[in-house]
């Protein structure tokens, strides 16, 4: 359970994970590293999740401190209803003080009580950009453990997780491209070894390389890396 810290010692809190976020090596590890952090400056906060809906539809749980958060998250997808998605829908912050007499969404409120022993939840809209939308979802097993100080601490914990969230994704992306570049020109290199042992032209060279790589059922780049250090197509040093 978070313990509160005053006001400078927040601020401090929140400089040491915004470094520890940037560190992080990608979405993923840096959603996780959220979910944990929730639990770490949030009074009451027990579990934690993150939602992010699909660009094609649905929603799931991208990260999350345990089973309970999943649980929780998975009721409320199921139910249609809850206040993570109408975190997302309403772009609010929605807050439900006992689950046991929580009127507002009955599909999930009383099964999410009775299944997995939360009571209290939190849940923040997060910014990460517009083709994406999610939600920090805060969880306690007491009645009432959400003041006005968590709901402050919350909200800056979920502008830290769009702005880290959005960078990871950046990250990789670049990554990606880069990979992606530097797998054409090996490809290309090796197109320009086919074309130089016989006579083949850059679209005939590219298709061996091709059905090569669905024959032996290996990797576009890597069947060009064995031609460029072997001079050949792995399928005719097979022959």
């Amino acid at each position: 359970m978070g313990t509160h810290a005053n006001e400078h010692g927040l601020a401090e809190v929140f400089a040491s994970l915004a470094r520890e976020l940037q560190a992080e090596s990608g979405p993923e590890e840096t959603q996780t590293r959220v979910t944990k952090a929730a639990v770490d400056v949030v009074d009451g906060c027990d579990h934690a999740a993150i939602s992010l809906v699909r660009r094609r539809g649905g929603i799931d749980t991208v990260a999350a401190t345990d089973d309970v958060a999943v649980q929780v998250d998975r009721i409320q997808y199921a139910a249609g209803e809850g206040p993570c998605l109408g975190a997302i829908a309403a772009h609010e912050v929605f807050l439900i003080e006992d689950l046991a007499t929580e009127s507002r969404w009955p599909a999930f409120s009383r099964r999410a009580s009775d299944e997995t022993g939360v009571h209290s939840m939190l849940s923040f809209r997060l910014f990460v950009r517009e083709d994406t939308m999610g939600a920090l979802n805060l969880y306690s097993r007491e009645v009432g453990a959400f003041g006005q100080d968590d709901h402050a601490v919350g909200a800056v914990l979920a502008a830290h997780a769009a702005v880290a969230m959005d960078a990871a994704r950046e990250r990789r992306h670049a990554q990606d491209l880069d990979e992606a570049l530097q797998s054409n020109r090996r490809i290309g290199m090796a197109m320009g070894v086919l074309m130089g042992r016989g006579l083949v032209t850059e679209e005939q060279a590219f298709d061996l390389l091709r059905r090569a790589s669905q024959f032996l059922n290996v990797k576009l780049r890597d069947i060009a890396e064995q031609v460029i250090d072997t001079g050949d197509l792995p399928a005719r040093r097979a022959r």
